[in-house]
């Protein structure tokens, strides 16, 4: 793959800010998914 190098140096990058977005989504369904539990 010739954007082999590319995709490496985007994802070392940005790979902290993608880290955290993941991490906030995980938090914000777990949180829905805890309402659901309670409220239900």
């Amino acid at each position: 793959m010739s954007t082999e190098k590319g995709d490496y140096t985007f994802w070392k990058k940005y790979k902290r800010f993608a880290t955290t977005e993941i991490l906030m989504y995980l938090i914000m369904v777990l949180g829905i998914l805890a309402g659901i539990i309670i409220f239900s």
